[in-house]
């Protein structure tokens, strides 16, 4: 009895800590995207801030420490970090100049109007507070419209004299000097820290099949070689035994096919080490019971891979089962339609449609493939003029990331027409495999690569998967 209570125990232990494992990926998956990334941040650091600056308050003599627009000015700050509100400098000038006109404006008209002090608010002292504030603000290019709020605030709460100014500026450098902080640490970053992108995917399995396999084993080496620990597995798959034959120097009999096979994958490999400088090795196992993409990803396990980049493959106007069959799979895919047989790829286009760590993963491919004297464009189509500002913020938010210059480009018009407009100009388009729709979704609509037919450049279609923390 005790040993099945224990048995269960473990069990619920287990599925309990994959549980978590799994919504903790989920969770980190969610924090990709910058807007979710600085929504938390807005949730988690004004109400610290303000709290913060409420205790500092208490323990002082300055009244005035805590005042309204301090929380909206936070929240700014933090919402919008790379707009042009959001400077720490204009944050703390702006709120002080309008502190400091709403004081001198109370000073100014009591010694012109009434010497003894106003009984109420002074329309003169008000209008004078927001001229001067207006004049201020203009004058040294610190716009900021929560200026014109301490300068208000200090006509109609009777403020105490320079003491408000004072208080005024010590309140906004607390709430600036956490805004660096956390702009600097944390916010810019956030791909170090959050994108496993740029983590992962140096180990890459590339299954040799098709017309153009030399030129997918070329883009999967110059993904690897872009990390100090890349390397590239070349995998054929022959039809006969399970036997396999690697360039380890196992001692077996194997099939005169497996040798020619391997023999290719050999001279391949040693142009790949050659020209990219990055380590390649070869298998070539003799298929037996599975299915091809099973066996190609009991391979890439086995050889510690971490990314499979597969020539793509069409059959009766679909993707082979071999393509969707890794589509499907927990290791991270890129399925390449090679146009010409290219081998290098110095211009990038990158078609995204959200944030998302497959987004980002498009774009650290992209930027591994065409180094830094290349360019990368990231695009988004949109059905109207009225989606324009939203598309332009999350492709912002989204190019922040990466250390390289990245071209950001929103069209207003289909994705097919546009896609196949600039192909023309580019070596290679990159876009999502779209696998995070239902089956209802796709029938009605088809991912958008199974669209597009006049594209003359080569197409590499990312797949990202969920993959268990001890994999990762």
């Amino acid at each position: 009895m005790r040993e099945e209570v224990r048995a269960y125990f473990r069990a619920a232990v287990s599925r309990s800590r994959r549980f978590e494992r799994r919504e903790f990926h989920e969770f980190r998956r969610w924090l990709e995207s910058t807007r979710n990334l600085v929504h938390l941040s807005v949730v988690l650091f004004v109400p610290l801030l303000v709290g913060l600056v409420t205790l500092v308050a208490n323990a002082t003599n300055l009244p005035f420490l805590l005042f309204p627009p301090l929380a909206s000015g936070a929240y700014l700050l933090f919402a919008h970090p790379e707009e042009r509100y959001s400077s720490p400098l204009r944050f703390v000038a702006g709120l002080t100049a309008g502190a400091l006109c709403g004081w001198l404006a109370i000073e100014l008209t009591s010694w012109l109007f009434y010497a003894g002090g106003p009984q109420s608010v002074h329309a003169p002292s008000v209008a004078f507070a927001m001229f001067l504030t207006g004049a201020a603000t203009w004058a040294f290019g610190i716009e900021e419209p929560a200026a014109f709020s301490t300068a208000l605030l200090a006509v109609v709460s009777d403020a105490p004299g320079f003491s408000y100014v004072l208080s005024i500026a010590v309140s906004s450098l607390l709430v600036a000097g956490m805004f660096v902080l956390w702009h600097r640490q944390v916010y810019r970053h956030r791909a170090r820290y959050l994108y496993q992108s740029t983590k992962g995917d140096d180990h890459v399995l590339v299954p040799m099949r098709g017309e153009h396999a030399d030129a997918t084993a070329m883009l999967g080496a110059r993904i690897a070689a872009a990390h100090d620990a890349g390397k590239v597995v070349l995998l054929d798959i022959v039809e006969s035994t399970n036997e396999v034959a690697t360039d380890g120097g196992r001692d077996m009999e194997v099939s005169t096919a497996t040798k020619t096979h391997a023999s290719h994958l050999e001279a391949c490999a040693e142009r790949i080490e050659t020209s990219i400088n990055v380590p390649c090795e070869v298998a070539v196992i003799e298929r037996g019971t599975e299915s091809p993409a099973k066996t190609a990803l009991g391979a890439a396990r086995e050889s510690n891979c971490d990314l499979i980049v597969t020539p793509y493959e069409k059959s009766d106007g679909s993707t082979t089962a071999f393509v969707a069959s890794l589509f499907r799979t927990d290791m991270d895919v890129i399925a390449h339609r090679s146009a010409d047989g290219r081998t290098d790829w110095s211009r990038v286009l990158v078609s995204v449609r959200r944030a998302s760590d497959v987004a980002h993963s498009m774009l650290d491919f992209a930027c591994r493939l065409t180094g830094t004297s290349g360019n990368v464009s990231v695009c988004r189509c949109i059905d109207s003029a009225s989606e324009r500002r939203d598309a332009e913020s999350m492709l912002a938010g989204l190019v922040e990331t990466a250390s390289e210059r990245i071209e950001t480009r929103v069209a207003h018009e289909s994705i097919e027409e546009f896609l196949a407009d600039a192909s023309t100009r580019q070596d290679l388009l990159m876009l999502g495999a779209s696998a995070e729709r239902s089956a209802v979704s796709r029938l009605l609509s088809p991912a958008t690569f199974q669209r597009l037919h006049d594209i003359e450049c080569d197409v590499a279609i990312v797949d990202r998967r969920y993959r268990p923390l001890e994999q990762e």
